[in-house]
């Protein structure tokens, strides 16, 4: 898979709840993996800070979403 088709996934909670989408990704430069995804979440569109940083270990799967394995409060 390509980093270019993960930028724009929907990105799910444990619930299943979408809380955002994928917008970018941190990878480490001598083994090539990905550690770090950037999600920003869906907020009020005044709201200016609305990305979150969720690590790699803490995605369960990727397939046609990013299913995260943990909970993200969207306030």
């Amino acid at each position: 898979m390509r980093i270019k088709s993960l930028l724009g996934m929907k990105v799910l909670d444990t619930n299943a709840n979408e809380v955002g989408k994928l917008n970018d990704v941190e990878f480490n430069e001598e083994t090539g993996k990905i550690e770090i995804i950037f999600v920003s979440l869906k907020k009020n569109i005044l709201d200016k800070n609305n990305d979150v940083q969720v690590q790699f270990e803490n995605i369960k799967c990727i397939g046609d979403y990013v299913l995260l394995d943990i909970d993200i409060v969207n306030e």
